[in-house]
């Protein structure tokens, strides 16, 4: 992970290599155009790039193993001499996980929080490569199935330290952790924009914390149908950069380099403040 984390809020490019993700499903399925979209994002400043190569939207359908390490394994292959930031491969999978940092990652992203598959966190501890933990319940196919809590925030949190207490128990060093606390996974619109709203409850766990809410059907909710959702996606990350969020994961490197760049001016100088008084 780069050292400035923690002093200002890093950008996680998403690469789907995939036909069928929500917003860019199909766009970066050939390697070609996937290393250069990468590439692409790096110049714009992303801090970390993200690669999936299975579809996590609400009521999406698994594929094997096989076939999402032949979708990211190349493109990682081709990329981690093309780029000097960690690339991250977004998996719950052990098999891809495993392949994904033979061939150069340095960060594993578990949307199912070790729920799926806890052997994650053992080739985390291994690589000593960084281990994002988010809350999800059920499967992406099943997710919005139960999106009901007695304590939002409160359930969520202890998942959360309960996915980081497996990582540990497997060798997981602490500061290789990262919790994000599933926006769009299994919660409602409102539950959406109440984990927003609760970021500084989530850092309390002791450990960063990713939001990842691109382009979601939170935004979309809101919006007429057509809109454009990247306003509405750099004004939610700007409010989850000023309530705490250390990394955000979007789709749009250069417009949110700008629009943080000012949130975290505005952030430290209210740090200073705070340590006058």
């Amino acid at each position: 992970m780069r050292a400035d984390l923690g002093t200002r809020t890093l950008i996680m490019g998403i690469l789907n290599v995939t036909p069928d993700s929500f917003y860019d499903g199909g766009k970066y399925h050939d390697n070609a155009a996937a290393v250069s979209r990468a590439v692409d994002m790096v110049d714009a400043g992303a801090d970390i790039i993200d690669i999936g190569g299975e579809s996590s939207r609400p009521g999406a359908r698994p594929v094997s193993s096989h076939e999402e390490c032949d979708r990211v394994c190349p493109v990682i292959e081709a990329l981690r001499n093309r780029v000097t930031v960690p690339i991250s491969v977004d998996t719950y999978k052990a098999e891809v996980a495993r392949a994904a940092i033979s061939a150069g990652a340095s960060m594993i992203n578990d949307i199912s929080g070790l729920r799926s598959d806890p052997s994650i966190a053992s080739i985390a501890a291994d690589a000593g490569a960084n281990l994002v933990l988010m809350h999800m319940r059920g499967t992406p196919a099943t997710m919005q199935h139960n999106t009901h809590y007695d304590d939002l925030i409160t359930e969520i949190a202890e998942s959360l330290a309960e996915s980081a207490r497996i990582a540990q128990e497997h060798g997981v060093a602490r500061e290789k952790i990262i919790v994000d606390p599933g926006i769009g996974f299994g919660k409602t619109l409102d539950d959406n924009y109440k984990l927003i709203n609760n970021i500084t409850y989530f850092r309390r766990l002791g450990y960063p914390v990713l939001i990842g809410l691109s382009r979601k059907s939170l935004i979309g909710g809101l919006l007429q149908d057509g809109e454009d959702r990247l306003p509405g996606t750099i004004a939610l990350n700007s409010i989850a950069a000023y309530f705490g969020a250390d990394i955000v994961r979007v789709h749009d490197v250069h417009e949110h380099r700008l629009a943080l760049r000012m949130i975290d001016h505005a952030r430290s100088l209210a740090a200073s403040d705070d340590a006058a008084r």
